[in-house]
């Protein structure tokens, strides 16, 4: 076999090789796609009601009235200062990416958006404090001179609950000892599996003006009086509820995101398919004519040989 031939059959054997690995990952992912969109239909139900919950605190202006009240105290740990208004110094920004590659424009995305909201902090990247959850916007950010406060990496595919809890007390820890004065969550929505949308929700600190009209106007927000009667106490209450709404927050987001990724990689998988098998058709072609035409020649040289023979 003519080099010109081998050349052209290895190319054809190792895309089919690369084509394997490709469909196989499609699979893989287009299954943990269908795992974590039912995982996230259970979860809307809890994230929906607790966000209930604090909006009908929010509406009775309960919220502002510790917020402002003073029941907060300087240096206090604790989960009232998510309430607490204070001068911006600083912004965090929880940056949520993929830990590996081979998902499209999914991280590509995330990053821009994100540096698109930096540029509009007043000191730029002075001003902001990265929290990264996912090693590729982490190794982002720190080779770009970012301070980044806090990284995670190794979320799950399918995240559960119990790993977001230490990510998000310290990300509390970390508001309430003034490390930064606003908390902004980045990450892409899942719209459908061709499709997600950039998103930079504000966390920290909570209050009426971070739920936006449309939680005022749900049906469970009507009717609501102006004040609560609580038992054992007004702090005692949040205390409890506010964590479970943080976590939710983050947890939702995380959801979101992982959900978005894996639509990304099932999506970005087959167009590599559609693109090997286009490719191999090409080779394949380009090999036939090769070896027709090698064939072709072997004829000619025979039958030349022979004419001059006789």
């Amino acid at each position: 076999m003519p080099a010109s031939l081998k050349e052209v059959k290895r190319r054809i054997d190792s895309t089919k090789r690369t084509q394997q690995i490709t469909r196989a990952m499609q699979m893989v992912s287009t299954a943990k796609l269908s795992q974590i969109q039912k995982h996230t239909a259970s979860y809307q139900t809890y994230a929906s009601k607790i966000r209930s919950v604090i909006t009908h605190l929010a509406k009775s202006h309960l919220l502002n009235g510790v917020a402002t009240g003073g029941t907060v105290t300087d240096g206090q740990v604790s989960t009232l200062g998510m309430l607490k208004q204070r001068p911006v110094e600083k912004i965090g920004i929880v940056v949520i990416t993929s830990d590996r590659g081979l998902v499209g424009s999914y991280n590509s995305n995330v990053i821009k958006q994100t540096l698109d909201l930096i540029n509009k902090v007043p000191k730029g990247k002075d001003g902001v404090v990265i929290l990264a959850i996912g090693g590729t916007g982490a190794d982002f950010f720190k080779k770009r001179g970012f301070e980044v406060g806090y990284e995670y990496r190794g979320v799950g595919d399918i995240p559960t609950f119990r790993e977001v809890r230490p990510i998000v007390n310290s990300i509390v820890t970390m508001y309430n000892s003034g490390m930064y004065d606003e908390l902004y969550v980045c990450y892409n929505h899942f719209v459908n599996t061709l499709t997600s949308a950039f998103r930079a929700e504000k966390m920290l600190p909570i209050s009426a003006e971070n739920m936006g009209d449309d939680d005022f106007n749900e049906p469970d927000a009507q009717g609501i009086s102006a004040d609560y009667e609580t038992e054992p106490s007004q702090d005692a209450i949040l205390e409890v509820i506010l964590p479970q709404y943080a976590e939710s927050l983050v947890y939702g987001a995380i959801l979101d995101a992982k959900t978005a990724e894996h639509a990304s990689s099932s999506t970005s998988m087959k167009s590599a398919t559609d693109n090997a098998d286009e490719l191999i058709s090409t080779l394949e072609l380009q090999y036939n004519r090769a070896r027709q035409s090698a064939i072709t020649t072997e004829i000619t040289e025979i039958t030349g040989a022979q004419a001059a023979l006789n």
